[in-house]
């Protein structure tokens, strides 16, 4: 067995020894690098990826979940302040889901769920009383923390002593408060927020006035309460609303004039400048309107018609009315009036009612109402050195895309704004733009750097090479030269037969094979031939 080890191991060496230097290192370079890519591989796949759970644990929240993963044999991490745990990225959800269903998430507040632990031996007043302003300051601090813009908080409440004696005219003593929030980075609380603040706690204990609350944030500035101002802070937030809004709106006028001119002139050679007011009245109007549904005559429906007709006949056979000329003022001779005969009158009445439209109308107008627009355009010339290149026909171009955007812009106002004043609400003046000096001798010193940086390199490989190629030179002369001088060496030929020592032709074969491996293998093909 050791022998055929030993035949196999010469194999190898000789094989090896064949080999020159650049292919030795070629393959044992390629046989790391296998190695090393096989292990980082395999190092990867094997390692457990963890992704955080939790951040900014309190510390008995902390201990909680660490508990449980040890009792669920899961592993962790736990970050060195002890307030971040991390689990593998695949059971994240599950231990979330496990962790929230037991409630170990308390964010330091325990609220009234202490209650939930009863003692054996029950609670005294005074502990009571005590657990029972513990709990109440965990669900305070539970529903601050529930803000997007708080990350802890802290609540102490001071309740006053209950007494049934009261000295006579005075007041009873009230509760106060003191809270301290710790904000996120780069939020901010509104006054809005802040006085919610404010009203939970008030709300939360009995007999505690806003004024006997302080809420400050970590660095200790102090958030006050807006004391009933509701309107001014109403009126500051509405302010900067609709400073915010008429901002957006030259943003948005700004971004695609830019766009539009600078797909057509070039993106670096057009500024843009716009200002704009807006009119944010909101007005409510109520139209009371009555319309004919015949809008040819103006009449409306006929819902009811009534006709009444009344005839009248009288039959008189009263004598004559008196003797013929009697009277004082009477001619002489003149006949007198007759009552003789018939009588006949008739009377008729028609009353029609009629329907008609009846139209009520609420509007509302809506605010953003654009007031007025300016906008001002530089176009740098295509020679920035003549500013007479731009010439007057795209000057008058821009003019009118000018015109079209503030006209649509301004489209809401009554009455509408005049051609002739749309025209002085636009600018365009042709400019050489102002931009950042680059002297030619500071490129000219770049370029320079570069290229001596580029021929340094570009020397360095050229006497890398050369001496690399002097040194095989060097090396290849030495090998004939030595092959040269070194007298030829002649072993003793090896006598089988003559020898009864299986010792002496081992160390003979041996011997052959360091000195001169090729003729040891062809004495081996000679041996296997005559066999």
């Amino acid at each position: 067995m050791n022998e055929s080890v030993l035949q196999y191991w010469n194999r190898t060496k000789q094989y090896w020894n064949q080999w020159s230097k650049t292919q030795k290192f070629t393959f044992i370079a390629t046989v790391i690098l296998i190695t090393l890519t096989v292990g980082i591989i395999s190092y990867n796949f094997s390692k457990t990826e963890y992704a955080l759970a939790y951040t900014n644990l309190q510390p008995s929240d902390a201990a909680a979940i660490k508990s449980y993963l040890d009792g669920a044999k899961i592993p962790y991490q736990l970050s060195d302040d002890g307030k971040s745990i991390g689990v593998p990225r695949s059971q994240v959800a599950s231990v979330k889901l496990a962790v929230e269903s037991q409630g170990l998430n308390k964010t330091g507040n325990v609220g009234y769920g202490s209650f939930d632990q009863k003692s054996m031996l029950g609670y005294t007043d005074r502990e009571f009383d005590v657990k029972y302003v513990n709990a109440v300051q965990g669900e305070l601090q539970q529903m601050i923390n529930s803000n997007n813009a708080v990350s802890s908080s802290k609540v102490l409440i001071s309740l006053p002593e209950k007494s049934v004696f009261l000295p006579k005219g005075a007041e009873p003593e009230k509760a106060t408060a003191s809270v301290v929030v710790n904000l996120k980075p780069g939020y901010t609380l509104d006054q809005a927020k802040i006085d919610t603040m404010y009203n939970l706690v008030s709300h939360s204990i009995k007999d505690l006035p806003i004024e006997n609350i302080t809420i400050s944030d970590q660095d200790g500035n102090e958030l006050d309460y807006s004391k009933g101002n509701s309107k001014v802070s109403g009126s500051s937030n509405l302010a900067l609303q609709q400073f915010e809004i008429n901002n957006q709106f030259k943003n948005e006028v700004t971004r695609n004039v830019q766009q539009l001119l600078g797909s057509i002139l070039g993106k670096d050679k057009v500024i843009v400048s716009v200002f704009s007011t807006m009119n944010f009245d909101q007005t409510k109007r109520k139209e009371q309107l009555v319309t004919a549904p015949n809008t040819v005559d103006q009449k409306g429906l006929e819902i009811s018609v009534q006709e009444l007709t009344k005839n009248y006949t009288s039959d008189s056979g009263a004598p004559q009315g008196g003797v013929a000329g009697t009277g004082a003022t009477d001619v002489p001779g003149y006949p007198g009036s007759s009552n003789s005969g018939k009588s006949n009158s008739e009377e008729i009445q028609k009353t029609v009612n009629y329907e008609v439209n009846r139209i009520t109308n609420e509007i509302e107008l809506t605010p953003y109402i654009v007031k007025d627009l300016t906008i001002n355009v530089g176009v740098e010339p295509p020679d920035p050195n003549d500013p007479n290149s731009l010439t007057p026909q795209t000057i008058n171009a821009i003019n009118q895309v000018l015109t079209n955007v503030v006209r649509a812009a301004l489209a809401g106002n009554n009455p509408p704004v005049p051609e002739a004043e749309l025209a002085k609400k636009i600018s365009v003046f042709p400019h050489t733009f102002a931009r950042t000096n680059t002297s030619p001798l500071t490129n000219s010193n770049a370029m320079l750097l570069y290229g001596g940086l580029g021929g340094l390199a570009l020397a360095l490989l050229a006497g890398g090479g050369y001496w690399s190629l002097r040194r095989r030179r060097a090396a290849e002369e030495a090998e004939d030269g030595f092959a040269e001088d070194s007298p030829r060496i002649e072993f003793p030929t090896i006598d089988i037969d003559n020898v009864n020592n299986e010792n002496q032709v081992r160390k003979q074969l041996e011997q052959l094979a360091k000195k001169k491996p090729e003729d040891f293998v062809n004495l081996l093909r000679t041996w296997l031939v005559d066999e």
